[in-house]
């Protein structure tokens, strides 16, 4: 039997986004997703039930706000004690793996997927992605931007509206646009 879209998809290589059981998995993710969105603060025991459902692993103390959004979620693991402050985004056409305590500022985006450069590969509708880590007690500031392939390392700050494009290594304060290590801390 040949490789499924979802298995290229996962492991970065081109796939077809239009592929039936994809669509299935991504509308299982919308739905699961707006269930959690709805849920009050106080409904602590019904969203953990849907974080469990929806992602591949999700470890005790988490917790994310409302405004919540992904694409599949299969793809995502996320350790313990992690914070997601409102409105994050994380687009999973590959794996996103987010280490314990680490802590997200809302409107953090990390985005796996990417498309070809030749516009008659994209108008074909060929797409591909590449994994992110978020290493154990980093954090992100508020509008974060994580490009497709990066891993962010232990302990590292990220300032507010930054654009991280290459990986940045364990325990160092990065800001700007592109991120860039300013100082270790």
């Amino acid at each position: 039997m040949g490789v499924t879209e979802r298995e290229k998809m996962t492991s970065g290589q081109p796939y077809r986004a239009d592929d039936p059981e994809l669509c299935r998995l991504r509308l299982r993710g919308q739905r699961l997703i707006r269930a959690y969105n709805e849920l009050d603060d106080d409904s602590q025991r019904a969203r953990r039930a849907i974080l469990d459902d929806l992602f591949a692993e999700v470890g005790d103390g988490t917790l994310i706000q409302s405004g919540f959004r992904c694409e599949y979620g299969f793809t995502i693991t996320i350790g313990r004690e992690v914070f997601m402050n409102y409105n994050c985004t994380l687009l999973d056409v590959c794996p996103i793996a987010i280490g314990d305590r680490a802590k997200l500022g809302p409107g953090v985006q990390l985005i796996t997927a990417t498309h070809p450069l030749d516009a008659a590969e994209r108008r074909r509708g060929w797409e591909s992605g590449e994994p992110i880590t978020i290493d154990e007690d980093a954090w992100l500031g508020a509008g974060v931007h994580v490009c497709p392939g990066v891993r962010i390392g232990r302990g590292t700050t990220v300032g507010a509206g930054a654009v991280v494009a290459t990986d940045l290594p364990a325990g160092v304060l990065a800001v700007g646009v592109p991120a860039r290590v300013i100082r270790s801390i």
